[in-house]
Order: C-alpha cells, then structure tokens, then sequence
C-alpha cells in the first residue's frame, strides 16, 4: 500500500472519529439553538462565502500567482464547513456546540454555494478550464465522513446518554493518537512538496490565514467564546471537499498541490492558535469572590455591608 493510499484511509478514519466525538458532547438543542439564530448565521454566511473568497482573490492577484496554484486556493476558499472546527474550538475553550452548528450548516451548503462562487471566480483568476464539479461526490463526502458520524454521536447522546459518557474519554484518547500519526504521517510524506514552495508563497498563505481568522473574529458575537469560535471557523476550509473537486478538475497540475499545501498550512496554524487560546483560558485568574458580609466598591475594595 502506498503512503498517499495510507494517507487517506487514516484521514477518512480520523475525520469519522472526530465527528463520533464531537456528536457525544453536545445535544440536538444546541445545534438547533445555533442554527435559529439568523444573525449569527447569516454573518457566518457572509464571512465564509463573500469576504473569505474576495481576500483569497486579491492576494492572489496581488502575488501574481499562476492560473492552477491560483486554482488550488480558491477551491479550498470557497469549501467553508472543516470538520476540525468543533475538536479545535474545544481545544481553544470556545462554544462547541455553537461550531457544531455553524460546521453542518457550512458544509451541507457549500456542496450548493461552492461550483457558484467557483464558476464565477474561476475565470477572473486565467482558470479558463471548464469546471466539472462533481456535486453527488461532494454530497457524498461530506455525508460519509463528517454528518452520518455526527448524527450517530448526537443520537447516542440523545437516547444511549450513560453510554455516550463512557465513550468519551476513549474516544478521546484515540483522536489523540490518531491526529497525531496523522499530522506525522503528512508531514513525512508532503515535506518535499513544502521545501519546494518559496518563502513568497508562504508569505501569502500566512496572510490569507491570518486575514481568515481576522475575519471569523469580527463575525462572531459578542464575548471571548463566540468569536474565538467563529474565527476558527472561518480559518478552517474544508481540505477534503476541496480536494475532491480539485483532483477531479486539475489531476497532476500544481492545483492539487497548493490545495494540499494551504490545508496543512491553515490547519497546523488554527492548531497552534487554539492551544494558544486555551492556555490562555487556563492561566487567566479566577474572578474575585466577595467572602460573606462584604461588598464591593467600584474601585474593587471590599467593603463591609
């Protein structure tokens, strides 16, 4: 067996049982209390498919960046909806529940949003092949691997509750390793690719990650949760649609590449800004607590009642 055939079993393993995982820890009212809200929808909306895709069309009109590179990064700029934004606003003590809802809203209408933006931005950029985008294939994924896995968590969690709890920490433990092997086995098998893309190209895709998360960051609500977890949200572009109809359109051409590069560049730097994050939530001091028969003054003494 090959090691990109190896490859992509474990990420199809990994990405099922991450979103067993993430069903087990939160309930169908969340999802739903997510979902009715139109607000916070509808700026997930604009964020995701309007602003996301421009800033990824000016950087690479402003790199000048060749018709497939271009391709590849505007693929994954129009697949919002990753699998990895539940697990990662975890990590950084976000609103899971509020990611969960935001993620299969995301993913269920890229496979309709997704060939729209790209027919219509695709030419702007010299991409003048003929898309041929394959939107059963794209139902098809994303079922497999991140709703039937969803559902079947949030069902366990609804009607097998004491079973659900006792899942979790081995689940746990198994996403741990299973991520693990997985970002050592891409590392090992994608680094020639890596060293061969120049510090200009890595520029771009720190800014076009750093300009996401930016972005996430203003759509979201109010307080420190909802907008560490839309702004992972919004960095996190879903890696496995858009390969599915990168190698469906651009086999062999530099297009696969610069998908698969931005994927695991956007993925390690969310990694590390989420951990970051929920070190931050960890350290932060807890708040202060009057002792019984005092109050406080605005200026934080205590004072006597």
């Amino acid at each position: 067996m090959s090691l990109d055939r190896l490859t992509n079993i474990l990420v199809t393993i990994t990405l099922i049982e991450m979103m067993m995982l993430v069903g087990l820890r939160v309930t169908f009212a969340e999802i739903v209390a997510t979902a009715t809200s139109w607000s916070l929808v509808a700026r997930a909306g604009v964020a995701n498919y309007v602003l996301v895709p421009a800033l990824a069309v000016a950087l690479l009109i402003a790199f000048g960046a060749e018709p497939m590179v271009a391709a590849g990064f505007l693929v994954l700029a129009a697949c919002p909806g990753a699998p990895f934004g539940p697990p990662l606003a975890a990590i950084a003590r976000g609103n899971v529940s509020q990611a969960v809802g935001l993620m299969v809203i995301l993913a269920g209408s890229s496979a309709i949003v997704a060939p729209l933006l790209l027919q219509l931005l695709m030419p702007r950029l010299g991409a003048s092949e003929a898309l041929r985008i394959d939107v059963v294939g794209m139902v098809v994924t994303l079922m497999m691997t991140q709703l039937l896995p969803l559902l079947l968590g949030l069902a366990l969690r609804h009607w097998r509750t004491p079973l659900a709890e006792r899942l979790v920490d081995p689940l746990e433990l198994v996403n741990k390793i299973l991520n693990l092997s997985l970002v050592g086995l891409i590392l090992a098998t994608q680094f020639q690719m890596l060293a061969q893309i120049r510090l200009r190209g890595f520029a771009a895709m720190f800014i076009l990650l750093a300009g996401t998360l930016a972005i996430g960051w203003l759509a979201g609500q109010s307080g420190r949760d909802g907008r560490r977890t839309m702004a992972l949200t919004t960095s996190l572009r879903n890696v496995g649609l858009g390969l599915v109809i990168v190698t469906a359109n651009f086999p062999g051409t530099p297009a696969v590449s610069a998908a698969l590069a931005y994927g695991i560049i956007e993925v390690l730097g969310s990694l590390l800004l989420a951990v970051w994050w929920g070190r931050q939530g960890r350290s932060a001091p807890p708040a202060p607590t009057a002792s019984p028969g005092t109050t406080h003054n605005p200026d934080g003494r205590a004072a006597l009642r």
